[in-house]
């Protein structure tokens, strides 16, 4: 069968629709077999070369938690200070669940990567771009099973990387909380809280080129 039936690709479409940034949970631990469909989802995700470069890290250990917690806050300081007059704005917006959600994990890319050339020779960040698949995979499997997932990417990365014991050449590209929540946001939570608003499909959509008149409707 080469197409799904109506109701299925309907349930495609809405789980993409309804998928939300979660930054609010329950604390409740998630079963292990629905964290083992979720893992497999993701690793179920495209990837250039099929290198496969995701490897994901199950934060268990409370402490380790805490001090993951430390560097997410240290880099919200910080970018509040980097966003000047929308400062005290940002301070205001809730923007991680690291110690409330059930299930935490650190997605990050492999090791030894120069070593894969298929599909990367040009454009090596191709890696990154096959973690992120791997990740929004997994984003959508949480949703249709009713599971809130949130993506922090307020770190060092270098720092991170060495508070996991990550090899040199590792970086941790994401902090990925889950779990259970009370409720979805009904829209993405920074268009509920007014900080911005989604783009028109059409003001990003382009035709045999860049559309260079664009440039002029966005402030520099």
């Amino acid at each position: 069968m080469r197409r799904y039936n109506d109701n299925d690709i309907a349930a495609v479409y809405r789980v993409i629709e309804q998928r939300r940034d979660m930054r609010h949970f329950l604390p409740d631990a998630l079963e292990p077999a629905l964290l083992e469909r979720l893992l497999r989802a993701a690793h179920l995700g495209p990837s250039v070369g099929f290198m496969q470069p995701w490897r994901f890290i199950r934060i268990t250990d409370s402490a380790l938690r805490r001090r993951i917690y430390s560097l997410v806050d240290e880099e919200r300081q910080l970018t509040a200070s980097a966003l000047g007059e929308r400062r005290s704005e940002f301070m205001r917006l809730k923007v991680e669940g690291v110690l409330e959600c059930g299930e935490l994990l650190v997605a990050a890319l492999m090791d030894r990567r120069e070593e894969h050339v298929f599909g990367r020779r040009t454009m090596p960040e191709m890696d990154l771009a096959s973690v992120a698949c791997a990740i929004q995979n997994m984003w959508l499997a949480a949703r249709a099973e009713g599971i809130g997932m949130g993506w922090v990417s307020m770190f060092n990365p270098d720092e991170l990387g060495k508070l996991l014991d990550l090899p040199r050449d590792a970086r941790p590209v994401a902090v990925l909380c889950l779990g259970h929540v009370q409720e979805f946001y009904s829209e993405p939570m920074l268009q509920q809280e007014k900080w911005a608003t989604r783009q028109p499909l059409e003001a990003l959509v382009f035709e045999n080129g860049w559309r260079h008149d664009e440039e002029a409707s966005f402030p520099a």
